[in-house]
């Protein structure tokens, strides 16, 4: 690893903090390297390496913010890279770590919603690790609410929230310096109206990305973040504005977590969830917080780690109990069952399925439905079940599901009806209906192209993979024709 020119001062707080922890400079580095791998990272760190940063030297990107890490786990305290006297880290690694407390979840927050400006192509490069789900998900399930979140309800509080919002740089594990003075200026009180008008654009992002995918209006999205929500967050409000204001700010950084995992940037979709998740705790919505592991262990099985996503599913089904509506009982279970299918575990999906199905089947009118959980109905149930039967090569029962969903699915969720047509297609060519299943492709390789959506193209594309063992079939050769003038 490349390191800083040597500073002449040597660092005494990372002295202290080692020999307050027991560490040697070996296991320290130890610990560093192995905390890494977690993270999809190869250090390689020594002892040696150990008494150049004790020496003064700086060691490079997320490095800072994995010591503080260690020392964190091991001393049961909350420490930053600036408590050892290290240059405070990117926030992209620090989005990976479930904030302490409120504020410190803003600072990490609103650190990803300034760093996400660049390419998708420099977007796609920042790591996904399937460990990194671990972490977040258990300090969710066993953390204990946050007593306070409002801001400014007295003097010293007021007085602190000017302090906070005006500081450079911004204090906090993971945040990074301010790059302009807040608009709207600290202590402006948050109203009904400004959190109204959060739920109003989310609406109208989701809607968007429904429609045309999520490369859309991402950026427009997160600009949104840091321009409106990062300015109310830091603003003046009381508990009860605030749990609102948490609960629509989770709401709109789960949402540019799932348009950054349309357009395959996961390792940056995973941090905003991370995120998502540490502000549903803010805001006391624990309904919320399954939700937004869910989303995770959908990710998780787009990405191949079913083990994962089963786990992620079953914390969220732990964390809210038997308490949620049928409609959200339903969402929980069909997210395992994909899970498990991914793995191939027949009796385990089709167990979740059956729970599923009699969730939903139990749910009532007038039931009271969260606003995230609307959506899930029989026509998206039916697609569940069409994906949990393809992965399990079940076919025919993929293709009556699939088709169900079709039927059932409004025209506005275009994506989703794109993802079912190409289930439908892979089950036509399991079954040996290989023209249909050409027909069909053709058509979800149509709608692909006029979305900006990864995942589109990517699910065309494995079903493109399944038709290379018939290369040389005319509906094939039909099929790459069609596929071929569309670009």
């Amino acid at each position: 690893m490349t390191e800083r020119p040597a500073q002449r001062v040597p660092n005494r707080q990372l002295a202290a903090l080692i020999a307050e922890a027991g560490f040697s400079n070996a296991g320290l580095a130890r610990r560093v390297d192995q905390l890494g791998l977690e993270h999809g990272l190869d250090l390689r760190y020594d002892k040696t390496s150990v008494t150049r940063w004790l020496r003064g030297q700086q060691p490079r990107g997320t490095t800072p913010a994995l010591i503080a890490e260690v020392f964190t786990r091991r001393l049961g305290r909350r420490l930053s890279a600036q408590d050892l006297g290290l240059d405070a880290c990117a926030p992209v690694y620090a989005g990976l770590e479930f904030a302490a407390t409120p504020e410190e979840a803003v600072d990490i927050a609103s650190g990803l919603w300034r760093k996400d400006s660049g390419s998708h192509a420099e977007l796609r490069k920042i790591a996904f690790t399937p460990a990194g789900l671990v972490v977040p998900s258990r300090d969710w399930l066993i953390g204990r609410a946050d007593e306070r979140v409002g801001r400014g309800a007295d003097p010293a509080a007021a007085a602190a929230a000017a302090a906070a919002a005006a500081r450079v740089p911004v204090q906090g594990r993971g945040s990074v310096p301010r790059q302009r003075q807040i608009d709207r200026g600290p202590g402006q009180r948050v109203t009904s109206g400004d959190i109204a008008a959060l739920r109003s654009v989310s609406e109208l992002f989701r809607t968007l990305d429904h429609t045309y995918g999520g490369g859309h209006a991402r950026q427009a999205l997160v600009r949104y973040l840091e321009h409106e929500a990062e300015p109310m967050l830091r603003g003046t409000y009381g508990e009860t504005t605030g749990r609102r204001l948490f609960a629509a700010a989770a709401d709109l950084t789960r949402l540019a977590g799932w348009t950054s995992y349309d357009i395959a940037a996961h390792g940056l979709a995973q941090r905003y969830f991370v995120q998502a998740l540490r502000l549903a705790q803010a805001a006391g919505d624990r309904p919320y917080g399954s939700y937004v592991l869910v989303t995770m262990s959908r990710q998780a099985v787009y990405l191949g780690h079913g083990r994962e996503a089963v786990q992620l599913a079953r914390v969220a089904q732990q964390g809210v109990g038997s308490g949620p509506p049928p409609v959200v009982q339903a969402l929980l279970h069909s997210a395992e069952a994909r899970g498990h299918a991914v793995l191939g575990e027949v009796r385990a999906a089709t167990a979740s399925l059956v729970r599923a199905e009699r969730a939903l089947g139990a749910a009532r009118a007038g039931d009271d439905v969260p606003h995230w959980a609307r959506l899930f109905d029989e026509g998206q149930l039916a697609d569940e079940f069409g994906h949990c039967h393809r992965d399990l090569q079940q076919y025919r029962a993929s293709a009556q599901h699939a088709e169900r969903s079709l039927q059932l699915r409004a025209p506005g969720f275009a994506r989703s009806r794109l993802f079912c047509r190409v289930v439908l297609a892979t089950a036509r060519l399991g079954l040996g209906e290989l023209d249909q299943a050409c027909a069909l492709g053709a058509e979800a390789a149509q709608q692909a192209m006029e979305m900006r959506s990864v995942r589109a193209v990517e699910y065309v594309r494995d079903f493109e993979r399944r038709l290379e063992p018939y290369r040389d079939a005319s509906a094939v050769r039909t099929y790459r024709d069609r596929v071929a003038a569309l670009s």
